[in-house]
């Protein structure tokens, strides 16, 4: 139906190789501009791993991968859950190298994220919720981190109650 999911914790065949893991999500049929050979030009770390098991991958590797696995779909919307979870700074500078090359490729990303910086510096928009419902939301260019930091810990909730 057009949406991919790299969920929390990546979720790999660990079994299957690479090559494999990618070739697997192919079978959804949708056709569109991620290949393999796409796939391993977005993500160049793959290139020499692509015949080795999933399991035996670093988590860098792993989460390239997992975000591969979803473009094999050619998705409309890609959903990212915690992709910086569990990584080196290092290999999240590098995932996220790789976000940003996405977003310019057109793909609408919906990113759920610890780390609020990084989020905020890739995100058009930004939504925070607590507690299950909307704390705040607007375009991100409008909202400071403090704001957002705010609204997540529940500390505009007060006033808002007050006000009411």
């Amino acid at each position: 139906m057009g949406i991919a999911l790299v969920p929390e914790g990546r979720r790999l065949f660990a079994s299957l190789t690479v090559e494999e893991n990618l070739l697997l999500a192919r079978s959804a049929g949708r056709k569109g501009v991620w290949t393999l050979d796409a796939v391993m030009a977005a993500f160049p770390n793959l290139q020499a791993r692509r015949r080795s098991l999933a399991g035996s991958l670093s988590g860098g590797e792993q989460q390239a991968t997992a975000i591969g696995r979803a473009l094999m779909t050619n998705p409309e919307i890609l959903l990212l859950d915690e992709v910086s979870l569990g990584l080196s700074p290092l290999v999240v500078d590098r995932v996220y190298t790789q976000l940003e090359a996405l977003k310019a490729s057109g793909v609408a990303t919906v990113l759920v994220e610890q780390d609020l910086k990084r989020a905020m510096a890739m995100a058009s928009r930004t939504i925070c919720m607590l507690e299950g419902t909307i704390a705040i939301e607007g375009k991100t260019s409008e909202l400071s981190r403090e704001t957002v930091t705010e609204a997540y810990f529940g500390l505009r909730r007060g006033e808002r109650e007050t006000a009411a």
